[in-house]
């Protein structure tokens, strides 16, 4: 059965471009003046051109803070709904999100997983909190193809006691892939997703990845096509927003950080330096 599936998903080389809307936060990164945003009260309209263009450093070149704050495990806690989306008093993005789960310990300063993109809590109440987007964070993230009423992928960072159901999950999202294809096996859903060079040299069969925040296990990488799939059982469905999305959409990908890891300490030189020593049997 798994034999002639992966069979039908090979054989499928053609990729469809089906025409994806743009949606506000999209409208507004490329065209601030045609935005229809639902802004609250305390926003202010101002222009978004510093989120499509990284600022130079007097040295020209451009560094991301790759700071660890939070830690996450992939397994999603909920679905929330965006309410709202406008520029901030500030000058940047907030975002409003209806939620249940996640506010049930909330304070301000908590990091909040939202489609694998960790994001600080800035505001909250009862029924919704508000976490701001930096304008890095919307040229890395799917994040600005959301609108009012998008469902999104939640989860806390995890305890000390917490329980690791998923693996690793940093919350800081590598880049996009653009789902190519949506294969339904049964009950199951097979999904393929195109992404870039730089990350598919970390995707390897069976191995981990985090696709919108859900922590999955890679079944099978095409290589000539740059892209890899993965299976969701029934329960998974209904639990995420990936089935939601159509063919043509964006997920957010980050990739197991052990790979990188590795990739660092090869790249080193570390390997070709250390001096193993095998002393009765034993290496030190």
């Amino acid at each position: 059965m798994a034999v002639s599936v992966m069979f039908s998903l090979k054989s499928l080389t053609k990729i469809p471009k089906p025409h994806v809307p743009k949606t506000p936060i999209a409208n507004l990164l490329t065209s601030p003046s045609k935005s229809h945003l639902k802004f609250t009260p305390n926003f202010k309209s101002s222009s978004l051109s510093h989120f499509t263009t990284i600022p130079k450093s007097k040295s020209g070149t451009h560094f991301r803070n790759l700071t660890v704050r939070s830690l996450f495990t992939g397994i999603v806690e909920e679905m929330g709904e965006v309410k709202q989306l406008g520029v901030s008093s500030d000058g940047g993005f907030d975002m409003k999100i209806r939620a249940k789960t996640v506010l049930q310990d909330v304070h301000l300063g908590d990091s909040i997983a939202v489609n694998g993109t960790c994001l600080t809590v800035t505001e909250f109440g009862q029924e919704d909190f508000i976490v701001g987007l930096s304008p890095e964070t919307l040229r890395k993230t799917s994040l600005s193809e959301l609108e009012p009423g998008s469902l999104v992928n939640l989860e806390r960072a995890v305890q000390p006691m917490s329980r690791m159901g998923g693996h690793f999950v940093q919350g800081h999202v590598d880049g996009t892939g653009e789902i190519v294809l949506m294969v339904p096996e049964k009950d199951s859903l097979w999904i393929k997703v195109k992404a870039d060079r730089n990350l598919m040299k970390y995707v390897v069969p069976k191995g981990f990845i985090a696709v919108d925040g859900t922590s999955l296990t890679v079944v099978d990488v095409f290589d000539d096509e740059d892209c890899f799939n993965f299976m969701l059982v029934e329960y998974t469905q209904q639990k995420v927003v990936i089935p939601l999305k159509k063919v043509g959409q964006k997920v957010n990908l980050e990739v197991d950080i052990l790979g990188k890891y590795v990739e660092r300490l090869l790249s080193s030189g570390f390997v070709d330096s250390k001096k193993f020593e095998i002393v009765k049997g034993t290496l030190i």
